[in-house]
């Protein structure tokens, strides 16, 4: 008796230690799908859902093409002086269905001294970094809705604006574009600011 009931003891002792290893596995199992549902859930929204990004090469062409392209350079919205004889004559501020607004412009250097426009790139490292020499520090402001617009930029850091400009000699002006997130259909105006010029307030148009 003594013998047998010691087998049975050992059996029950062997069938409840596998019973609670499987249930423990079992249980494992559904902590690891719940964390990993939680984990997505918690995820922030992938980049390519920026509009940066989401264009692909279409935002490189409108980089590389945007500036001075179907713009009358007769059409002078604003004039806004900068130093040492700088002036830029604002031609188009526009607003398209893709959610943007680009401001095209022209620079020219009516002083007697070579220009360098690497301030024009503002002090944010990122895009003084990856956009030498730009227009890259330009900023709109909607008064209206109290929010600052700045120039739109890839993940990599680089700027949707016309970069790459070259010191500009007494008499020689460029053609330059921005673009920004465009503000709500509500706005109309803003307040356009690029370091070293003077702030003018521009109406958009689109």
């Amino acid at each position: 008796m003594t013998m047998r009931s010691s087998t049975r003891n050992r059996r029950a002792l062997a069938v409840a230690s596998v019973s609670a290893a499987f249930i423990l596995a079992l249980t494992s199992c559904g902590s690891d799908s719940d964390g990993k549902g939680k984990e997505e859930d918690a995820a922030p929204p992938s980049a390519s859902a920026t509009p940066s990004e989401s264009s692909g090469s279409d935002t490189v062409k409108q980089q590389d093409t945007a500036a001075g392209e179907n713009v009358d350079p007769n059409v002078k919205l604003a004039e806004i002086r900068g130093q040492n004889g700088v002036v830029m004559v604002i031609n188009q501020v526009l607003r398209d269905s893709g959610g943007f607004v680009t401001v095209q412009a022209e620079v020219k250097n009516d002083g007697d001294k070579p220009v360098n426009p690497a301030q024009w790139a503002g002090s944010e490292s990122v895009i003084v970094r990856q956009n030498l020499s730009s227009v890259g520090g330009a900023t709109l402001v909607d008064k209206l809705g109290k929010k600052r617009y700045y120039v739109l930029r890839d993940t990599d850091g680089r700027c949707l604006c016309t970069t790459k400009i070259a010191p500009l000699q007494p008499g020689d002006s460029t053609a330059v574009f921005m673009q920004f997130p465009a503000p709500p259909s509500t706005t109309t105006e803003v307040d356009f600011s690029l370091p070293t010029f003077a702030t003018a307030s521009l109406k958009i148009s689109g």
